[in-house]
């Protein structure tokens, strides 16, 4: 957990954008397109020139920061995030959140796809997680607390910010749809069996991200709201069909305008 490499990263940032008064950072996942073209007066960095950010290897992931403004409001995006199946230790999976922390945002919006496993999911629904169930093998705050992030027990309660969550919701209306997600440690798409076990201990979403840069968050004490686009639908288990990466990115790509004019209101 190392401050002196986040602040150092920090640091570079301003380098490149000196007034930087953001609240507002986005983290997008897979597939998700068209941020950047609802951002003015911004300005690109790529992960690679930022010191000791990870390099993004997974398809749709544009790897780049974007500072600019929404609605005259500036916000800080963060075009692709990096995942345990990637190889990526946690510290290095939720390094940008600790950047963002040291930057000076309270708020961090965050995208997925997700495969649905509630039958009250369809193909392309955009649902907000008010929990997660997490079966990876390590957490991002495991080893020696540094407090400058964080305490060394924070409070998982609301994790995903009931106050956030209303004012989605305030956006979204009758639209708006909340569940629970599971993540696992991929790359294999789950099993039948797996999808089957989700369900039952309370999952009505699955995928490999998210989780450890919602709790790196919690931590640094964000306000964090996680939207996921269902991709595939998961359960019941006779409705399973195989999925490739390129029905995902589809699925996330025909959802990513509406996702888009949400967040573009939450950002205003």
């Amino acid at each position: 957990m190392n401050y002196r490499k986040a602040a150092e990263a920090a640091d570079y940032i301003k380098t490149i954008v000196p007034d930087i008064s953001a609240d507002t950072a986005i983290l997008t996942g897979t597939g998700m397109v068209g941020i950047p073209d609802m951002m003015e007066n911004k300005t690109r960095i790529s992960y690679a020139d930022i010191p000791y950010f990870p390099e993004s290897t997974v398809k749709s992931h544009a790897g780049e920061c974007i500072i600019g403004t929404i609605g005259g409001k500036q916000v800080i995006l963060f075009s692709g995030r990096f995942h345990y199946y990637e190889g990526y230790k946690m510290e290095q999976i939720v390094f940008p959140v600790r950047v963002i922390k040291i930057l000076g945002v309270t708020n961090l919006f965050m995208t997925n796809a997700s495969g649905g496993l509630s039958e009250d999911y369809n193909e392309g629904d955009i649902v907000v997680v008010s929990d997660h169930i997490n079966l990876l093998p390590r957490n991002p705050l495991r080893g020696k607390n540094d407090t400058r992030f964080g305490i060394r027990f924070p409070d998982m309660l609301d994790a995903y910010s009931k106050e956030l969550r209303a004012k989605i919701k305030t956006k979204m209306g009758d639209a708006y749809k909340e569940g629970v997600y599971v993540v696992m440690p991929g790359p294999s798409l789950e099993t039948p069996a797996e999808y089957n076990y989700a369900k039952m201990i309370g999952g009505d979403l699955i995928g490999m991200s998210t989780v450890p840069e919602v709790i790196a968050a919690v931590h640094c004490e964000l306000k964090v709201a996680v939207f996921a686009i269902v991709t595939n639908i998961c359960y019941p288990i006779e409705k399973l069909e195989k999925t490739t990466v390129e029905e995902v990115i589809a699925a996330v790509s025909g959802s990513a305008g509406k996702l888009n004019q949400i967040l573009e209101e939450m950002c205003s």
